[in-house]
């Protein structure tokens, strides 16, 4: 039976034997910026397939997520600048040197106490490499709380993590009554900028929510924007406040809405029509429909007629 290090042993050389002469043409010719997409992507997997507690899909999710660790590293080291022999070093020496209550002499009994290490920890480091000389030269952002927060996470994540951190030097909401305050207040502007406009840009932004072909205005659509993305920054400090995590939030929705549209298509499909065919109160009807059949008649005997409610 071959141990733990002998299988990791042979994915290296696999990937080493793909990327060599001979090899697959496709690897051979990927880059760093060809593989990112294919690393969120197989990101999200593992994020369903543990949403869906698929425990038999979950190891290959994972291993397509290592091999996104292979990728990076066996071109890293044919350039020369790194090998995954370095990137085990750093993960390695990092959880030893953050977990000192585990490894050393440092007491920490709760969770707590031990985010609060890991954050002191991390500072520790980042002044070490300053003094080394290897920290960015723009010192106003490596000093701020916020740096270490990558720009090239999901919105929603990163929202939470920038919100996280400020909220560690007291700049949060004290109370959630007040997030409810902030949300209704970004919800009346969004509704403002929409109302300022004439009948005719009204109509423009009305086609274009339901993709009918027109365009909103440019200066309309980054007012819009802006006040759209407050909407959202508030949502996600709701739910860090509640202890939850905004993008798993919102998937669980998608996935909801999708359940339930196709289910609507399939009541369609049985009758040989489609939603296109519908008017807007037959495809309530329909979707109140998909509602029931999901809930418990006794819970819910009546569903109020709400547009695409949830």
């Amino acid at each position: 039976m071959p141990t733990t290090g002998e299988r990791f042993e042979r994915a290296v050389s696999i990937m080493a034997r793909l990327r060599g002469e001979g090899g697959c043409p496709w690897d051979r010719e990927q880059t760093f910026d060809s593989i990112k997409p294919y690393t969120v992507e197989e990101t999200y997997e593992v994020l369903e397939a543990i949403d869906n507690r698929d425990w038999d899909e979950l190891p290959g999710e994972l291993g397509d997520l290592l091999l996104q660790v292979l990728f990076y590293s066996q071109m890293a080291g044919e350039q020369g600048t790194f090998s995954i022999d370095d990137v085990l070093d750093r993960l390695s020496d990092k959880l030893v040197g953050r977990h000192p209550h585990v490894f050393g002499d440092v007491k920490a009994e709760t969770s707590t106490e031990v985010l609060r290490n890991w954050e002191a920890l991390k500072r520790l480091e980042k002044e070490k490499k300053q003094l080394q000389g290897e920290e960015d030269s723009n010192k106003a952002q490596a000093q701020s709380i916020l740096a270490g927060v990558s720009s090239a996470m999901p919105a929603l994540l990163e929202a939470h993590k920038i919100s996280s951190r400020a909220a560690k030097v007291g700049f949060d909401w004290p109370e959630i009554e007040g997030l409810f305050d902030k949300l209704a207040e970004e919800v009346a502007e969004l509704k403002e900028e929409i109302q300022r406009v004439g009948p005719t840009r009204k109509s423009q932004v009305t086609l274009a929510a339901d993709a009918r072909g027109k365009r909103i205005p440019e200066e309309l659509s980054s007012r819009l924007e802006d006040e759209l993305g407050d909407l959202f920054f508030v949502l996600v400090n709701l739910a860090r406040h509640l202890s939850l995590d905004s993008e798993s939030a919102l998937k669980k929705t998608n996935r909801k809405f999708r359940r339930r549209f196709q289910s609507m298509e399939s009541q369609l499909a049985a009758s040989n029509r489609s939603p296109q065919e519908c008017s807007a109160e037959e495809l309530e009807q329909l979707w109140q429909e998909a509602k029931r059949q999901e809930q418990h008649p006794e819970r819910f005997p009546e569903q109020k007629s709400s547009r695409l409610a949830f």
